[in-house]
């Protein structure tokens, strides 16, 4: 077991050094970089990539899945506390609990769900033991989020889909924000939509590579 400080290329100084490519790159929010400054990435990784915890990169975490890059997970999560700090956040898509981690650390309540079975009970394991409490986990198909624990005020999407699916829609409260990659590969954009009483409106934040999100559980 790799300790929560972490020595060596997983030490503060790792940390601040990615802390200052991300604002190089443009993320200024305080409050996000100084979450993924004190959540340990490197616990997060398979023990032999640890060393390359603290690069801007995603990396590998088996079951054809991935940690995502750090500026992506900053400027996902910006965009989701844009508007203020929202109450509860449906993560879809737990993966190795990373951005479930650096969330916690920002808003009241995470609802997490994640389709594959060993990935969701590490990410629990892990959220454990640094002492996380605020987040809820569901084994399940994302794609049809979590309706029993809903409306959320945000939602974070960290697999695309071809189109979004009218099911988290749905579970958007009225003034919510959902931040979702959308296309296939190669084509995908992020984009952020904001529920109102009677529609929808949507922006492109970026172009983005994300895993699809698929249906099923496995």
């Amino acid at each position: 077991m790799i300790a929560e400080n972490g020595i060596g290329m997983t030490s503060a100084r790792t940390r601040e050094r990615l802390i200052e490519r991300l604002r190089a790159k443009g993320v200024d929010s305080v409050p996000v970089l100084n979450a993924i400054r004190e959540t340990p990435r490197h616990l997060f990784v398979d023990e032999a990539l640890a060393s390359r915890a603290y690069e801007d990169t995603a990396l590998p975490i088996g079951h054809g899945q991935t940690i995502s890059q750090p500026f992506v997970v900053a400027a996902m999560t910006s965009a989701i506390l844009a508007a203020g700090v929202p109450e509860k956040v449906l993560e879809v898509g737990t993966g190795s609990g990373y951005q479930t981690a650096v969330l916690s650390r920002l808003v009241p309540a995470v609802f997490t769900v994640e389709r594959i079975q060993p990935l969701i009970d590490r990410a629990r394991r892990l959220l454990r033991q640094i002492d996380v409490r605020n987040v809820k986990f569901k084994y399940a198909d994302g794609s049809w989020g979590w309706p029993e624990q809903g409306p959320y005020d945000a939602i974070l999407v960290t697999a695309a889909p071809e189109e979004v699916p009218n099911a988290l829609l749905e579970q958007l409260a009225p003034g919510g924000r959902m931040v979702i990659p959308v296309g296939g590969r190669g084509l995908q954009e992020l984009v952020r939509i904001t529920r109102y009483d009677d529609h929808y409106e949507q922006e492109t934040l970026d172009k983005v590579s994300f895993v699809p999100l698929l249906g099923g559980k496995v």
